[in-house]
């Protein structure tokens, strides 16, 4: 039996529960997507959720969100991905925000900074977690896991920018499934469908008008989404000049949303660089410490991003006070951080729908997921090494430039929670929340007890 086409009220109720559950990562956030949707609902079938994927795997900024974007649209053209979209992010943006307080006005005091200690060790189980997952789902043969481990050489090893390695991928996989090579066949990964979903019985019957490209609706669409996302840096820039904070948060995140792909997991290496090292806005453990914070709220991990903006104003307040200063450079982050992501859909669904059957463009959107397993393993080895060592040496020849860690310099408590949140996961599986939580009380019990400063 087909099930009935839902109302957009209902939708509604259904988006802002996947906002509220969206905890864990994109991994987390794509599989609860994948059980409300596919399993519960029946509003998509496998496929074509999986073909929105790797379109969204393709575009730079936060794939779980896209996907939730793309989805909204789909069921109720544009107003229906505003409100999927807006809603994901919505509980994040005001639980980091409160969070971002809490930080910068007791996160340096004994018991908070504990805490936020404890946070980080768990992430790196969170994160190996994200890279098993997402492996299981993308990598279905030989080929893609090949493809996955080349990915990670390239970023680990040699230090290869990552478009790069996404258009390696892609064009891997475009010849690959033109040629007839079975690994890229998403059909034959997955299998078709047995049962007529709900958008897919609607798109197969009748392709409705707004998931048809059209010049003119594209050039309306990128130019609207253009001022949207645009319009609050261009006021900056003309009232602040080019060297206040607000500008060159500004700038740096909007550059950030169009260069930084690969999703949240990918998007952290590329921050934490350019915010540490280069605008000193923040550093490396407070980095760390914002994507803990980021992995205790509901949202995309990339809500990390306001924790920076936050900061980078909290410190450089000009004549506004710290804390209005810091809220408005954390909105700022946002704002020109997650609009971008409407562009991307609105102006490409269309065309996106339009390529389904088409083996060999799907051959390499499906190269290109397997790419990003090989970005985010990369990110699990790096936030290893920073979290579980206190000091890091680079070594550089035949091309290559690896960071390692100096082995005298373990941080034996960030092991030993490091290792309590593994075993959560992983022997007890006693899920993401429980395990932040834990892990949490286990850092505060480590400070009272002494064994931390």
């Amino acid at each position: 039996m087909q099930p009935a086409y839902p109302s957009f009220s209902e939708a509604t109720r259904v988006w802002l529960k996947v906002a509220l559950l969206s905890f864990g990562g994109p991994a987390a956030q794509i599989a609860l997507m994948h059980r409300i949707l596919i399993d519960e609902k029946r509003w998509i079938s496998e496929r074509r959720f999986l073909h929105a994927l790797n379109y969204c795997m393709l575009l730079p900024g936060p794939e779980a969100q896209q996907l939730a974007i793309y989805i909204g649209w789909l069921l109720h053209k544009t107003r229906g991905g505003l409100v999927a979209g807006l809603l994901f992010v919505l509980p994040g943006v005001i639980s980091i925000m409160a969070l971002s307080f809490i930080y910068v006005l007791y996160g340096q005091v004994g018991v908070v900074a504990a805490l936020f200690f404890g946070l980080k060790a768990a992430i790196l189980a969170v994160v190996l977690e994200a890279v098993l997952r997402i492996g299981k789902r993308a990598l279905k043969n030989n080929t893609l896991i090949a493809l996955a481990a080349l990915a990670f050489i390239a970023l680990f090893f040699f230090k290869v920018p990552f478009p790069i390695v996404v258009l390696g991928a892609a064009l891997i996989g475009y010849f690959g499934a033109k040629a007839g090579v079975h690994a890229f066949d998403v059909n034959v990964m997955h299998g078709a469908s047995k049962s007529k979903e709900v958008i897919d019985t609607l798109l197969d019957e009748q392709q409705p008008e707004h998931t048809r490209p059209s010049l003119a609706r594209f050039l309306r669409v990128t130019a609207l989404w253009l001022l949207i996302w645009l319009m609050p840096v261009v006021l900056v820039l003309v009232f602040l000049g080019d060297a206040n904070v607000f500008s060159r948060i500004a700038i740096f995140f909007s550059k950030m949303a169009m260069v930084t792909f690969g999703g949240a997991y990918a998007v952290l290496a590329y921050v934490a660089q350019q915010a540490v090292e280069n605008y000193g806005w923040l550093s490396a453990g407070e980095m760390l410490d914002g994507l803990g914070l980021a992995e205790t709220t509901p949202g995309p991990l990339i809500m990390v991003l306001q924790f920076v903006g936050f900061l980078a104003a909290f410190r450089d307040p000009g004549m506004l006070h710290p804390l209005v200063a810091a809220s408005l450079g954390g909105l700022l982050a946002t704002w020109v951080t997650f609009a971008p992501c409407f562009l991307w859909i609105f102006a490409g669904a269309p065309y996106v729908e339009t390529l389904r059957a088409n083996k060999a463009l799907s051959g390499a959107l499906t190269a290109i997921t397997a790419a990003v397993v090989g970005v985010i393993l990369n990110l699990a080895v790096w936030f290893a090494q920073h979290v579980l060592f206190r000091a890091q040496k680079t070594y550089s020849a035949f091309g290559m430039e690896i960071e390692y860690p100096v082995l005298a310099s373990v941080d034996y408590s960030a092991l030993a929670l490091a290792l309590l949140a593994a075993f959560m996961m992983f022997v007890v599986h006693a899920g993401l929340v429980r395990t932040l939580v834990v892990c949490s009380l286990a850092g505060i019990a480590l400070r009272l007890a002494g064994v931390l400063p």
